[in-house]
């Protein structure tokens, strides 16, 4: 059985809440700098991180008020997250590097893994170098620190998430992770990301 609480679910949209209102930030700040095929894949990839995000701690919501064992809502988590991160990635990165600039399930495991870490890395790398650009170096740490975070709760991940302790571990983990995101975007808006 599950050790799935209303307050561990609910504790659990705060991750994906930081991520989700970061990446808008950016989208919206960097969507006239970038190719349409740059903010497709940042928006996309960022969309999906955050629709999947959104579905497991719903899962968790809805098994905790006994509602029912929804395990698909569970289940995409680690596909469309990894697929997502992925996606975000590429987009930063080909806007981060491009000359001139100033500024699934059906996959195996281990597959999943290396999309996630890439894509981790590639949004957190360019993020940190476009703050780095800026004279940002809070932003720029912000990122780094959020990058390795992240790349904790992989580690984490391969814990029994059934027990309500490891949750909670990862829960905390994640909201620090995605909230040093969040201050990363805030400070390269208020910087004027826009207009960079």
């Amino acid at each position: 059985m599950k050790e799935f609480s209303v307050p561990m679910a609910l504790v659990d949209y705060i991750p994906v809440a930081f991520f989700a209102l970061a990446s808008s930030i950016l989208a919206k700040d960097l969507k006239d700098k970038m190719s349409k095929v740059e903010y497709g894949a940042f928006a996309g990839g960022a969309t999906l991180v955050s629709f999947a995000g959104f579905f497991k701690a719903t899962y968790k919501l809805l098994y905790a008020l006994g509602v029912g064992d929804f395990l698909w809502m569970s289940n995409q988590f680690f596909s469309n997250q990894s697929l997502g991160f992925l996606m975000a990635g590429i987009g930063l990165t080909l806007y981060a590097v491009k000359p001139g600039n100033k500024t699934y399930a059906f996959l195996p495991t281990m597959a999943l893994v290396g999309f996630m870490v890439i894509g981790a890395a590639g949004m957190d790398a360019s993020l940190a170098y476009i703050a780095s650009k800026a004279k940002k170096k809070n932003a720029m740490v912000s990122f780094i620190v959020s990058f390795f975070l992240t790349m904790m709760m992989g580690y984490l991940s391969s814990r029994d998430f059934d027990k309500a302790f490891m949750n909670w571990v990862a829960q905390f983990v994640n909201i620090f992770a995605q909230g040093l995101y969040y201050v990363g975007a805030n400070i390269l808006h208020k910087a004027g990301l826009k207009d960079l």
